[in-house]
């Protein structure tokens, strides 16, 4: 029985890159041999264990081979005779097809060392075609190390828009679909998420709504990137800079805009109502991924609401408190600064704009504060009720925004 560790933890480390998680392949091993040490199984469709002391997992050597369609469509062989290149070589990509034994002596069969100096992120073996799941990881990988000047090797693109052509990501479930999308908003760099997406094909099978978007003119003057599809790239991507690791925020920013795509022709570059009109392909998205509830609500309300804190220097101050009621503030006050920053993503994510400022933000931060001043108890005390008390409560938070203008 032989162990070593594997995948991210190796790469990270050859990256020079923080190693969170670690995993471990057994070589030479049975299920009955880990039970006896002392190993506690996990997971249904292959041997996976955790170990007794750390918990971290250790998964017997297998090899897979297809037998369907889709992410569930293998059969999985794991016995002492299968050996560790064996179990590398169905990894997707070069880069996480590396170990280290238990001297930390690298075994690399496939070249991934290579590809992490040249760069490149490159299909292990054309078993790849397999898994339509790697066509998401792929894309995925590409918006964690994009910044650092990684791309995807041509041959592998290839393979992708294979998979795309034969319709295997036609198979993808939707759970896998946003587990994988909602990591890539989480990324550095978004965008590559969705170049490389589309680079394949496979953003117009998985995000039909947002692939619509590219080729959309917006006024030069206010995009100077002009087409809209852009324009979410640079918005994602900001969004990452300003809240990163977030992918509440990421997923508001990738779906505020979907009503560009519907605006008619005749009304091009402008786009009147597309706040409106981007509802029902945000709960269509929505719906499609099963996104969490709170990610479905919010993006839904940063669709409708932006143009809103876009113009929130123009509004009236009662107009200012309806804004915060739309987005049930004054229970969820997190949702506020959510929000801002969505829409900020949104302002500064257009060429030219990266580094501008959001003076509606504080405008807004300080009126929402201003409104959370005013309490139930002195309406209770002056012995008012029920309905009573919440329209005496607008009256005096409208006023306070108001007070608050008067006084910049």
């Amino acid at each position: 029985m032989e162990t070593y560790l594997v995948g991210g933890a190796v790469r990270d480390r050859l990256l020079g890159r923080p190693v969170a998680d670690r995993d471990f392949v057994v070589v030479g091993s049975t299920p009955e041999a880990m039970l006896a040490a002392g190993y506690r199984p996990v997971g249904k469709d292959f041997p996976v264990f955790l170990h007794p002391q750390t918990h971290e997992e250790y998964a017997l050597a297998r090899t897979e081979r297809k037998s369907g369609r889709g992410y569930h469509g293998f059969q999985f062989v794991a016995d002492p005779s299968v050996t560790l290149e064996d179990d590398l070589a169905r990894r997707d990509l070069t880069i996480n097809a590396m170990a280290e034994d238990a001297d930390g002596r690298l075994v690399d069969p496939y070249g991934g060392a290579h590809d992490l100096e040249a760069r490149l992120l490159r299909h292990v073996s054309p078993a790849f075609v397999e898994d339509p799941v790697r066509v998401l990881r792929v894309a995925r990988f590409l918006a964690r190390y994009a910044p650092l000047g990684f791309r995807i090797a041509g041959a592998t693109m290839e393979l992708m828009r294979t998979m795309v052509a034969e319709g295997e990501v036609d198979h993808l479930v939707p759970e896998r679909v946003w587990a994988e999308t909602r990591k890539a908003l989480a990324e550095p760099q978004p965008s590559a998420f969705l170049q490389a997406l589309r680079g394949c094909g496979a953003l117009r099978v998985l995000f039909p709504e947002v692939d619509a978007l590219y080729g959309v003119p917006q006024r030069a003057e206010f995009h100077p990137e002009v087409d809209t599809g852009v324009h979410v790239e640079m918005v994602v991507d900001m969004a990452a800079r300003l809240a990163p690791g977030d992918d509440l925020i990421g997923y508001c920013a990738l779906v505020h805009d979907l009503g560009k795509a519907l605006t008619p022709k005749d009304e091009l570059p402008k786009h009147i109502k597309h706040e409106e009109r981007g509802v029902d392909p945000v709960r269509a998205v929505s719906q499609r991924l099963r996104v969490p509830a709170e990610h479905a609500a919010l993006a839904e309300l940063c669709c409708r609401l932006h143009l809103l804190s876009h113009r929130a220097a123009e509004l009236r101050p009662a107009t200012v408190l309806g804004l915060f009621e739309q987005l049930d503030a004054f229970r969820k006050p997190q949702r506020v600064e959510q929000f801002l920053t969505v829409c900020e993503a949104d302002k500064r994510g257009r060429l030219g704009h990266a580094e501008s400022d959001y003076p509606t933000g504080p405008l807004l931060r300080d009126a929402f504060a201003a409104a959370c001043t005013i309490k139930a108890a002195p309406f209770v005390a002056a012995g008012l009720e029920g309905p009573a008390i919440a329209e005496a409560m607008r009256r005096e938070r409208v006023k306070a925004i108001a007070a608050l203008r008067r006084a910049d």
